[in-house]
């Protein structure tokens, strides 16, 4: 490790899980790689359209299924209930101050959040490029690739919310004062009747 990075630094030396980030990063550039290339030096669409969405796909899942859950400790899928309803549930790992959680790597937090709101951008830049070159079947491949990758950063996004809300109330009442408080009121209200 170099003097000058320090954690959180953007070096893949840096990071925790290194096999895991990298194939993160490798499966979230070679999607964009092969539009960007079969766009300027080919005119085989389907060739390219087949590519990017196997690429895109086998994104989708390490996103989803190992990457989050590796490098920030978050989870999420959607489950069908009986009657046909969808509801999204959002795992997160323990915090480090509770029994079998660890301290998640700073540098693989900023690696992995970068890269999840990156990518969707990138995918617009290149959905109003396909729309000034007047390449309207190639905007198919960037919308397909806008829904799955808006979806991951929408989908970790509300996880680390609830992590970090449902964190705050783990503290609160593991530290004992918002528990002592409402114990102390109940009891003070139950004798004052």
């Amino acid at each position: 490790m170099d003097i000058n990075e320090s954690p959180g630094a953007l070096s893949w030396r840096l990071s925790a899980n290194p096999i895991t980030l990298l194939t993160f990063l490798s499966f979230r550039i070679s999607s964009l790689l092969v539009y960007l290339l079969g766009l300027l030096f080919t005119s085989n669409f389907v060739l390219i359209f087949i590519i990017c969405i196997l690429l895109l796909s086998f994104d989708f899942y390490y996103v989803k299924n190992i990457a989050g859950r590796r490098l920030v400790g978050l989870r999420w899928w959607n489950e069908i209930d009986q009657n046909g309803n969808g509801k999204w549930v959002f795992e997160s790992a323990p915090q480090p101050n509770e029994p079998g959680g660890k301290l998640v790597n700073a540098t693989d937090k900023r690696f992995f959040w970068l890269a999840l709101y990156a990518q969707p951008a990138l995918w617009v830049a290149l959905a109003v490029v396909a729309v000034v070159r007047l390449e309207f079947i190639w905007l198919t491949l960037v919308v397909i690739a806008l829904v799955l990758t808006i979806t991951n950063a929408l989908a970790f996004s509300r996880c680390d919310k609830f992590s970090q809300a449902s964190g705050l109330v783990e503290r609160g009442l593991y530290s004992g004062s918002l528990a002592r408080n409402v114990g102390g009121a109940l009891v003070s209200r139950f004798f004052n009747r």
